[in-house]
């Protein structure tokens, strides 16, 4: 009687089959080539996984985030229009206060869109944490939408918000006339800042380098873009200056979806200012792609 184990057609089977898969010329058709992505469109949970994580970052401490800056900038509305908007005075055939809040929404939302933005990467550096932001299955501009979609989302939560503000302030009208004016010029203004927000942490090894870009460059671009006063009023050589202000143009736009009309002696100012801030996106995206694409400062 022979007491070994018999070997059935299907042990035979499965044999085959395991030689198969341990043999690299023949699993060679039926595995996929190291390196090759398995997700290749967008990774779209992914993006929402980095976008909800950003946007719950900020939200946890949105007293700092969204009310404090929304009171900081109804303060400038409040004395503005009492030390300059006194005796109907008015700018561009509209009450002061009606010039002034549109800008101030404005500067207060992109001035937040980049502090979003310039914190992320950053804080992943300092605190040793980048390779969350890194090793994920996302690619480069993946990366990038949801990073600066978190900004934008902050930056419109801020502006909504200073929206109530001064539409219960009495002596503010804030309702608008062009609602797709507000709405663009509200995105493509985030947008930018975010983008700038995102190459300043990139090349930011501290918080000073961040505090040092926010003081040198976003502020005086903010401050010198028209937002309390008219740039029609300037000196020549001063209007140009503005001009090659972009973000003359986001404040320009969004007051112009406010109040009907522009403070611009440029010929057809609302198409320029699109234009201008849809090619500033540009250049800005492309450049953080190349940057985050190479790893400068973020990989060792």
């Amino acid at each position: 009687m022979n007491d070994q184990p018999q070997i059935t057609a299907r042990d035979s089977e499965d044999f085959s089959g395991l030689r198969s898969s341990l043999d690299p010329q023949r699993s060679r058709h039926s595995l996929s080539e190291p390196g090759v992505p398995h997700i290749r469109a967008l990774n779209i949970p992914g993006m929402r996984a980095l976008y909800v994580k950003e946007v719950r970052r900020f939200f946890k401490v949105q007293l700092q985030t969204i009310w404090a800056p929304a009171v900081t900038t109804l303060l400038f509305l409040v004395i503005f229009t009492v030390a300059l908007g006194g005796r109907g005075r008015t700018v561009i055939g509209v009450p002061f206060a009606d010039f002034i809040a549109p800008g101030l929404i404005m500067m207060a939302m992109l001035q937040n869109s980049f502090a979003n933005s310039s914190f992320s990467l950053l804080v992943g550096k300092i605190q040793g944490t980048i390779v969350d932001y890194l090793m994920p299955p996302l690619a480069v501009g993946e990366l990038m939408i949801a990073l600066v979609g978190a900004a934008i989302t902050r930056a419109l939560l801020v502006g909504a918000a200073l929206w109530l503000a001064m539409l219960l302030w009495p002596g503010v009208d804030v309702m608008p006339d062009h609602l797709w004016a507000v709405a663009l010029f509200a995105v493509l203004g985030a947008m930018m800042l975010g983008f700038l927000g995102l190459i300043t942490s990139v090349w930011a090894e501290k918080f000073d380098h961040a505090a040092a870009v926010t003081n040198f460059v976003v502020t005086p671009l903010a401050l010198l873009s028209g937002t309390f006063y008219s740039v029609d009023k300037l000196a020549p050589w001063f209007q140009s200056v503005a001009h090659a202000n972009p973000v003359y143009y986001a404040i320009m736009g969004f007051r112009y979806g406010f109040i009907g009309t522009v403070d611009a002696t440029i010929a057809s100012p609302v198409a320029v200012a699109i234009g201008a801030l849809v090619v500033t996106n540009l250049l800005l995206g492309y450049a953080t792609y190349r940057l985050l694409s190479s790893g400068w400062k973020l990989k060792a």
